[in-house]
């Protein structure tokens, strides 16, 4: 399997540190706010490596953090008249729910830096001691001069690095670009006892320390947004190297979102939430669109590509439904899928697995399982899939699906008085009195369930 790597600007063989145990490092967002489709798209995206890796036999611990102190959670929390524990502790809970919806896996651990202050004031100590930190008025900073190293993610020497978002400007400091470990005690803020004296801790140190306690010195691979490489990344890689960690061994970042081609700002007036998409789209179909793309290129938003993504995955349940209806109609037989079936699904596997091999080409894979879908139509089309065949593929779809988190298997138990316009309708026909047939079929679809009728009976799907 193949990786592109930011540090190495290319792509490189992913080999796991330890055997078949991998650690991932995935920044998560700072919680003062609802999650918008930008941060759906890097938890998305990590999601479903993470499950590959999982797919393919790997052992993985996946850490994914929520930033519940700096400058944005207590603005808002003083503006609100509450606490920056509650106010963080609600958007967590939202998080939560939004990436449940989304189908996202729960981490394994998602630390805060509230609750990790001595593994951050530690690391803060090991700095100092190696000749990286300093004092001044108004906190701890590092001093990159320090570190030969630092650009390296970026691409930027020294000289051309400017101070970047979350950094503080001010003419004492020994370097623009250094950038505060710790800062000190403000009116209104939280915080803690250190050796330096009361304050809180800096933006880049938290993730540092929270991805040494839970991976180790060493870890496989850091991920997050690209807009995360310059500064945030770049300054965990001085702390940590600086501390004596190797850190992290790759470095991979997901592509900006687009809304109608221009990037998505709450200044510009295109900005959406997630909640706000999910009241037009199922989180399904957001799921498939924010993934359907190459994670690392931009990737634009428009109501077209919502609906695009929605016609794709009803593509995939009018196949699954197929699958299940030949398994119900033909009873289950003790028989072997013709070899044909095999063949198919084999020769599937196989360029699903090079595409995701090659970087998580998702295009590739999906292409792989849409030319499945044809071959299988055309079989089931004429008559020649049997039960055993029908469970093979769709034992196949469960398969990949365990990467990719989008089909549906489950026949959904539709309301009684559904079931009953449904039988109803199904009467009429019978009786050839169309016209009630009909008058009953638009007002199931008012209902949002569409019916179709297919030489093998009528089959249904919810469309909303």
């Amino acid at each position: 399997m193949k990786i592109y790597d930011t540090m190495v600007k290319g792509k490189v063989d992913f080999i796991p540190l330890n055997d078949n145990k991998v650690g991932i490092y995935l920044c998560g967002p700072t919680v003062y706010d609802y999650g918008h489709l930008g941060h759906g798209r890097s938890a998305i995206v990590f999601d479903m490596f993470r499950r590959y890796l999982i797919y393919k036999g790997y052992d993985v611990t996946f850490v994914r953090n929520w930033t519940d102190i700096d400058d944005k959670t207590i603005d808002r929390a003083n503006k609100e008249g509450i606490s920056v524990k509650e106010l963080t502790e609600r958007f967590i809970q939202i998080y939560k729910e939004d990436y449940s919806r989304l189908n996202i896996l729960e981490p394994d651990y998602d630390p805060k830096p509230t609750e990790h202050i001595p593994e951050i004031i530690g690391l803060i100590e090991r700095l100092f001691a190696n000749g990286h930190a300093y004092n001044l008025d108004d906190g701890v900073y590092y001093d990159i001069s320090t570190f030969p190293e630092y650009g390296k993610l970026s691409g930027q020497s020294l000289e051309e690095l400017k101070a970047g978002a979350r950094i503080e400007v001010s003419d004492k400091k020994k370097n623009p670009g250094d950038f505060a470990l710790w800062k000190f005690e403000k009116p209104g803020e939280p915080s803690w006892d250190s050796p330096w004296g009361r304050g809180r801790p800096g933006w880049h140190i938290e993730c540092s320390a929270m991805s040494v306690k839970y991976l180790g010195e060493e870890f496989d691979v850091h991920c997050g947004g690209q807009d995360l490489i310059f500064p945030h990344h770049e300054d965990e890689i001085a702390q940590s190297r600086g501390a004596g960690y190797r850190f992290a061994n790759h470095w991979m970042h997901n592509g900006f979102l687009n809304i109608d081609n221009e990037k998505m700002s709450k200044s510009l007036g295109n900005f959406f939430t997630l909640r706000e998409i999910f009241e037009k789209y199922s989180p399904r179909v957001v799921r498939y669109f924010l993934l359907s793309a190459h994670y690392k290129a931009p990737l634009n938003y428009s109501e077209e590509s919502l609906k695009q993504a929605e016609g794709a995955l009803s593509r995939y349940d009018d196949f699954i439904l197929r699958l299940n209806d030949i398994m119900e109609k033909s009873g289950k037989r003790k028989e072997n899928p013709k070899k044909q079936v095999s063949e198919i699904i084999s020769k599937t596997v196989n360029s699903f697995e090079e595409g995701m091999d090659d970087d998580l080409n998702i295009s590739k894979a999906l292409a792989a399982i849409s030319e499945l879908v044809k071959e299988i139509n055309i079989l089931i089309d004429h008559s020649s899939v049997s039960y055993a065949d029908a469970e093979s593929v769709t034992d196949f779809m469960k398969s990949i699906d365990s990467v990719l988190g989008i089909f549906k298997f489950d026949k959904e138990l539709l309301p009684e008085e559904i079931e009953r316009l449904i039988e109803e309708r199904a009467k009429a026909r019978k009786e050839k009195d169309f016209k009630k047939a009909d008058e009953i079929r638009a007002k199931l679809l008012e209902m949002g369930i569409v019916l179709e009728d297919t030489k093998d009976g009528t089959r249904w799907k919810r469309i909303k």
